[in-house]
């Protein structure tokens, strides 16, 4: 049932005064934003007729989230952050931008200064019995000619679905890597093949999504930052298909150009080649990246990030 109980004019005084609508001093972009967003908050309280215990509740779950540091998983559950990569896209093509490997969300679970190695290298510690992997491709420009001295940043879960860093019982930048194309472009990392994960079932962001009627998984999938000189910073991640969640993940981050398809491999000579068990699973992925107009353009986003 709808309600609008309060006088618009007595609201409006109000939140000109707690938002500094009222003084000259302090940041007028900030003030004008958060103005409208105490504004959205105060009409959907009078619409709904929230009660003073639901209010109250809301306030203890900000609390709750802060607590268990969920608040970047929200906002990937929620499509916020799929949200920003929509009008990314939708800036790119206003300005007849295109190419390039697409964009999608970061992830609250990123962590800074992993291992930088030339061309290749190990990124589990042996200790996880998963499924060998050997991920590999290539980092080209827009006229496929290879860069050479890209940096592929990659980072991915375990067979649990758990994060080294975030998880104590993995080693110190367990499956995270960052590797420098060669001057043929290429990169290309022994791993093991990562499993999904949902969000913690006793925490803020699931129980937010069980009040929608929403699941909280995630399929499987390869985090990476690619970046070189001269060339747009790109954050994306893979999915690896036949997941069960592939089209039906909570964050919102599969497109169709970063389905990555598995391939079993058997072959002992290409085993050997790569110092790897006969038996695994290779993923091949390349990345196309565009050149800058700007600097700025060249690094990724600022935003917290562990050790970073």
């Amino acid at each position: 049932m709808s309600h609008n109980i309060i006088n618009p004019a007595e609201l409006e005084k109000l939140l000109n005064i707690s938002c500094g609508l009222d003084t000259k001093q302090g940041n007028p972009r900030f003030k004008a934003i958060l103005h409208r967003l105490m504004g959205d908050v105060c009409r959907t309280i009078d619409e709904f007729d929230i009660t003073d215990e639901e209010f109250w509740q809301a306030v203890n779950y900000l609390n709750v989230l802060g607590e268990r540091k969920e608040v970047a998983l929200l906002a990937a559950g929620l499509g916020l952050e799929h949200f920003l990569d929509m009008r990314a896209d939708a800036k790119e093509k206003a300005a007849s931008l295109h190419g390039g490997t697409p964009r999608t969300i970061e992830g609250p679970l990123y962590v800074a200064n992993a291992p930088l190695s030339d061309k290749f290298a190990r990124m589990d510690d042996g200790k996880d019995d998963g499924e060998p992997m050997w991920l590999y491709g290539q980092v080209t420009d827009p006229d496929n000619q290879p860069i050479a001295g890209a940096v592929v940043d990659i980072w991915h879960a375990n067979t649990l679905g758990n994060y080294s860093f975030f998880d104590s019982s993995q080693t110190d930048y367990n499956l995270r890597r960052r590797i420098k194309t060669g001057p043929d472009g290429r990169y290309a990392v022994r791993s093991i093949i990562p499993s999904g994960y949902g969000c913690p079932p006793d925490g803020p962001t699931q129980a937010l999504l069980n009040h929608v009627g929403r699941h909280g998984n995630r399929p499987a999938h390869i985090h990476f930052f690619v970046s070189g000189p001269g060339f747009k910073h790109l954050t994306t991640q893979i999915n690896l298909s036949g997941d069960p969640y592939l089209w039906d993940d909570f964050a919102f981050a599969t497109r169709d150009e970063l389905i990555a398809d598995p391939v079993k491999v058997t072959d002992e000579k290409i085993a050997q080649q790569r110092d790897i068990p006969v038996s695994h699973t290779e993923v091949k992925f390349d990345f196309k990246l565009t050149p800058v107009s700007t600097t700025e353009e060249q690094v990724r986003i600022k935003r917290e990030r562990a050790m970073e």
